[in-house]
């Protein structure tokens, strides 16, 4: 994707297995922590994808790190080798869905956030708390984090394609109201 990237991507997936012994494993496998008594489920750290994975013993789980469904898939398949290492079985393909995608870029222009946020309606500037301007648009769940810079950071997208389609029509509100000539 030109001028924006994808910072992490989180997703929850049902594994569809056998109850997951959390302390067997915690014991028999490497770079897992859990402490049940101050959350339910345990946290395996991947090096290859840089992945963590939030095990249950439900079988569910959630995927945090990945920078692309190929990464989210590739941690599964590590935990699910692993699994069964353990005797855990698995009666159908995980289900994965996508829950939030982050990604930082660059609008292409510099903007003057003070003007913007009497502007934008759906949109929060507080400069002496907090350099950026958060923009909700109306029509999707993603947010804006826009900095004067032309640099911004998104989130709340399911997808990347989401990620581009709202990049653009923020920057095509953007050059409408001729912020790109200001």
């Amino acid at each position: 994707m030109k001028d924006i990237t994808i910072q992490n991507m989180v997703a929850s997936v049902d594994l569809f297995s056998s109850k997951i012994p959390l302390t067997k494993f915690v014991k028999e496998i490497e770079n897992v922590t859990y402490n049940p008594k101050k959350f339910p489920g345990a946290c395996l750290r991947l090096e290859k994808p840089r992945t963590s994975i939030l095990v249950f013993d439900s079988g569910k789980i959630v995927v945090s790190g990945a920078k692309n469904e190929k990464d989210i898939k590739k941690s599964i398949k590590e935990l699910k080798k692993r699994l069964r290492k353990l005797g855990i079985t698995f009666i159908k393909e995980p289900e994965i869905k996508i829950q939030n995608v982050v990604a930082s870029g660059k609008i292409g222009f510099k903007i003057n956030l003070d003007d913007l946020a009497f502007q934008f309606k759906n949109s929060e500037y507080n400069p002496e708390q907090f350099p950026g301007l958060v923009y909700k648009p109306q029509r999707s769940n993603v947010s804006f984090l826009l900095f004067n810079t032309g640099k911004i950071v998104c989130t709340g997208a399911k997808n990347e394609k989401e990620i581009i389609e709202e990049r653009e029509e923020l920057i095509r509100i953007l050059k409408e109201q001729g912020y790109d000539k200001k």
